[in-house]
């Protein structure tokens, strides 16, 4: 049960902070409709799945491998949550507003790049914004590397994945969902700067605890 409290906590923590999926996902919310948002945050689940694939497979050799090499990656993932989550009180209030007006028609960035035209189109922009994204491979290592022990079972960790792929995928329909309505969308950017204060302190204290934890 306290792996589950972990997995949901992080990932709801980590899942909201600001990136290129969640640009990708208010750009074609904003730019195209409300049905390309929800496709593209489709699209970001399934790429969630990439990251979790090959995470479980380098987790299950590294722990046949070497314990102790083992215990310092997890060092590491617990580093990484706190620079996140530092990360997150660093961000200003009018970052995502930028963010959004850079891609709005006629700016530079919007010029640069092609805007999918079809659900294809739209599901495929996704899931290569979030296959391809630094962001969650290391996201998703970190966790796993905290949390998965030598004796966890495989259908648990996959159903880890599940939760991580399901939580992108509802969180960045509920963008979509927002951001293709324009009465609420100042409101979400100004919510969002307080979203990313109060988790970044959250993510920092659970990154410290994580550090100094012990196995049992």
């Amino acid at each position: 049960m306290s792996e589950w409290i972990a997995v949901i906590t992080i990932t709801l923590l980590a899942v909201i902070s600001p990136g290129p999926d969640f640009a990708m996902v208010t750009r074609n919310s904003l730019l195209l409709s409300r049905r390309a948002g929800l496709l593209t945050a489709l699209g970001i689940g399934l790429g969630v799945w990439v990251h979790v694939g090959y995470t479980l497979v380098g987790v299950g050799l590294l722990i046949q491998q070497s314990l102790w090499l083992f215990q310092a990656i997890k060092l590491v993932g617990a580093a990484y949550l706190i620079y996140l989550g530092v990360q997150m009180l660093r961000t200003r209030a009018g970052n995502m507003a930028h963010s959004a007006s850079d891609s709005a028609p006629g700016t530079a960035s919007g010029s640069k790049r092609a805007l999918p035209t079809s659900d294809a189109a739209a599901l495929r922009t996704g899931f290569l914004t979030n296959a391809l994204n630094p962001k969650t491979t290391v996201f998703i290592v970190s966790l796993f590397m905290q949390l998965v022990q030598p004796g966890t079972p495989l259908a648990r960790q996959l159903a880890y994945g599940a939760f991580i792929a399901l939580a992108h995928m509802l969180w960045f329909g509920l963008v979509a969902w927002c951001f293709s309505a324009g009465s609420v969308r100042q409101r979400l950017l100004a919510l969002r700067h307080w979203i990313d204060r109060v988790c970044g302190c959250l993510l920092i204290g659970f990154g410290a605890l994580l550090a100094v934890a012990r196995e049992h």
